[in-house]
């Protein structure tokens, strides 16, 4: 067969397309459909593994579900911080062009964090419910239903012999009542000694909320699917 000349400098003349179609169509499944992100932080240990200089994990968010559904409590999501969650903020992006543009592109896959203030937490109530902590056994109560976290490891200890919020002396893990507002979250790291949430900052914002946490795609001996735990009543000290 009598090769077609002028092929090769035909496909090199397309390449640069190609690149940019593909360019376009990853941005767009990055900003309707998907996106990785990278766990900065160790709020959400042991279900996300994060701290710095180690192989922190990287997630997919899934952000078309909440276009249909309503976001529920036990799940957890990715949010934009408001300003009172960021006021601290500072860029990661590097002054030289090129790094930053290198910057850009890693943020696109996961391999290095968006310029934003990101935060992922737990979903523990929604619009509408009040939530306090804590029960006489060191519960986590909504709507006067204490609840069973076992995604929970790491808490602010009770004094010896004590688990109640009502002595004089109380736990880190206590916070008086809040009815979360209608169109907002209250949400909670995981790692309960080791997270500035809402007990600090407040409720957000639904609307702040970039989407669901689904999988753990990095490192590859961390894979997992990130389970939502429906709230349930709890019955035993934790």
């Amino acid at each position: 067969m009598t090769r077609t000349p002028g092929r090769p400098r035909s496909f090199l003349r397309e390449l640069p397309v190609l690149l940019v179609v593909a360019l376009l169509i990853s941005l767009t499944v990055q900003h309707f459909v998907a996106r990785v992100y990278v766990i900065p932080s160790a709020s959400m240990e042991p279900t996300l593994h994060g701290c710095p200089g180690c192989s922190n994990d990287r997630v997919v968010v899934d952000k078309l579900t909440y276009r249909f559904s309503e976001i529920t409590s036990g799940e957890v999501v990715v949010f934009t911080g408001p300003p009172s969650w960021t006021n601290d903020f500072q860029t990661t992006r590097s002054d030289n062009g090129v790094l930053r543009l290198l910057q850009e592109a890693g943020s696109l896959v996961g391999l290095a964090p968006p310029d934003e203030r990101d935060f992922v937490k737990r979903v523990i109530a929604t619009g509408g419910q009040t939530v306090h902590c804590c029960d006489d056994l060191g519960h986590v109560v909504v709507d006067n239903q204490p609840l069973a976290e076992p995604y929970v490891v790491n808490d602010f200890p009770f004094p010896t012999g004590e688990a109640s919020c009502s002595t004089p002396l109380r736990s880190g893990r206590c916070f008086d009542p809040v009815t979360v507002p209608e169109g907002s979250l209250w949400v909670m790291g995981d790692n309960r000694s080791s997270s500035a949430d809402s007990r600090v900052h407040g409720p957000i914002s639904v609307a702040d909320v970039v989407g669901r946490a689904r999988l753990v795609v990095l490192p590859v001996g961390r894979w997992q699917v990130i389970d939502a735990h429906e709230p349930r009543a709890a019955d035993a000290p934790r």
